[in-house]
């Protein structure tokens, strides 16, 4: 069995107003980083392919939307030779709350330190943007999207941050920040099918794919449906999941990508 990759530490981050890592964002570390997706990620990402253009084979841009703590995007970053094939990975984040931006250019820094201290290879990290979604992205740059994304059904979704500049917040301030992080709105999948109709736009022609992680609630056979129904150039697969379990709890990570 190969020797599990360190998680990054989100030590520093502040939990009352950024998500603090949990099942979810270790099951997409566990996904990732797993052999058969590394073969996947290697094999599109590693070699070149018949036809292929400059900017096919350029360097790979990774972003994170919803970087939260910054511990998806990190362990990315500092294990991108293990996960990707290759060690020159443009790396960036997007997330509409401007603490996580600044949590995960933190994590990012401290992960770089390390990398460093031990003459490690590592990703070129391009910084975070705060945003809604795919909105602050080129079209067809994104090589590798990953969305982590607020799944849980809600009876409302919750606005997104009128002043995102102050310093000083409330409490009722840092809740509604963390409501951005898990609540979905009508069966959890307001904010994600925001995403996915962004998917064909913003990932790159030949090489884009996507991580999502969806729960039960969220009907994933139905999402991957709907991905399937976009044309034969597209296609969708479970590729991890925390086993079977009773409840909507049970997680699931699904992997869209241009075949």
């Amino acid at each position: 069995m190969a020797a599990m990759l360190p998680t990054p530490s989100t030590s520093h981050v502040p939990y009352d107003r950024v998500y603090e890592p949990a099942e979810d964002s270790f099951l997409l570390l566990d996904t990732l980083s797993s052999e058969t997706e590394k073969a996947f990620l290697h094999g599109r990402f590693s070699q070149p392919k018949p036809g292929q253009t400059l900017k096919d084979a350029s360097a790979p841009l990774v972003v994170e939307v919803g970087t939260g703590s910054g511990v998806v995007i990190s362990f990315l970053h500092a294990h991108t030779e293990d996960i990707i094939g290759r060690a020159d990975i443009l790396t960036a984040g997007v997330d509409v709350n401007r603490f996580a931006c600044k949590a995960t250019a933190e994590t990012l820094a401290i992960v770089e330190a390390e990398q460093s201290t031990h003459e490690l290879s590592h990703g070129f990290y391009l910084g975070n943007i705060v945003g809604d979604l795919t909105s602050c992205l080129k079209t067809g740059e994104v090589d590798l999207l990953i969305f982590n994304p607020p799944y849980v059904p809600t009876p409302e979704l919750p606005h997104l941050p009128d002043d995102n500049l102050h310093t000083a917040t409330t409490y009722e301030d840092d809740s509604h920040l963390l409501s951005l992080s898990y609540a979905g709105g009508k069966d959890g999948m307001e904010t994600t099918n925001r995403l996915l109709q962004s998917l064909p736009e913003v990932l790159s022609q030949s090489r884009g794919c996507a991580y999502l992680l969806l729960c039960a609630q969220n009907r994933p056979d139905v999402v991957k449906e709907q991905i399937k129904s976009w044309g034969n150039s597209w296609a969708a697969e479970s590729v991890g999941s925390t086993g079977k379990k009773g409840g909507w709890e049970k997680l699931q990570i699904l992997r869209i990508w241009r075949s």
